[in-house]
């Protein structure tokens, strides 16, 4: 779930409220890494339990979401200084031959 102010549960319609976090570890530019603490939230009707991802995370995914979209546009590769061996190239091949359904949706429309 990616946040965009809504308190809307995706599943029934019912309303979200602050359940806890969790900490989320992110690759980010030149092999750094960093921890991210993630909200969850619990919806009051089915009790489901979503997560509130921030717009620099693709859901399921390790790395920024700049490192997959310099990938995808073909900014980064294995050659790229910085990015020689991070993330590596059969990463990248898997980003490409699959690339992340919200980075089809709403990073970069016209790839569709």
């Amino acid at each position: 779930m990616i946040s965009d102010n809504q308190s809307i549960c995706p599943k029934c319609g019912g309303q979200l409220k602050y359940y806890d976090h969790v900490q989320r570890l992110v690759r980010t530019k030149f092999g750094n890494k960093k921890w991210v603490a993630i909200r969850r939230l619990r919806c009051c009707k089915c009790h489901a339990v979503h997560r509130e991802l921030p717009d620099f995370i693709f859901p399921y995914k390790q790395y920024e979401a700049d490192i997959i979209i310099g990938v995808l546009e073909g900014l980064i590769t294995c050659e790229t200084l910085g990015f020689e061996d991070y993330p590596c190239e059969m990463t990248m091949i898997r980003w490409r031959l699959f690339p992340p359904r919200l980075f089809l949706l709403k990073a970069v429309p016209n790839l569709k």
